[in-house]
């Protein structure tokens, strides 16, 4: 059993900055693999970035250059450091963990852009 939890969204204007946080908890790995991702009502879910077991981090081009996926192991935390927000980057953000054959997701958090 894992439990995710991502806290850290909120309202906030084109251009500005948001860190979002994904808690882990239950049987995984502090290494483990861990990825946001964001969905629009009506659009597919979008991987937005990755952070692999030997921390490897990969991005959705959309936002290459702006997020910053990291990892504080001690806490078994992910964090998604979103800068330079823009109107389409409106979504819930939601934390997911690929456990071996087994997918664990957060309830989401939103992230509202807007001026």
């Amino acid at each position: 059993q894992v439990q995710l939890v991502e806290s850290g969204g909120g309202l906030v204007q084109p251009g500005g900055s948001l860190r979002l946080s994904c808690a882990a908890s239950g049987r995984i790995s502090s290494s483990n693999v861990m990825e946001w991702f964001r969905r629009v009502p009506g659009n597919q879910r979008e991987l937005v970035a990755r952070i692999s077991t030997g921390g490897i981090t990969t991005y959705a081009d959309s936002v290459k250059g702006r997020f910053t996926i990291s990892r504080d192991s001690a806490e078994n935390t992910v964090y998604l450091q979103m800068n330079s927000l823009k109107p389409e980057d409106t979504a819930v953000y939601l934390c997911h963990a690929p456990v071996g054959q087994r997918q664990y997701w957060g309830p989401g958090t939103q992230v509202t852009v807007s001026s």
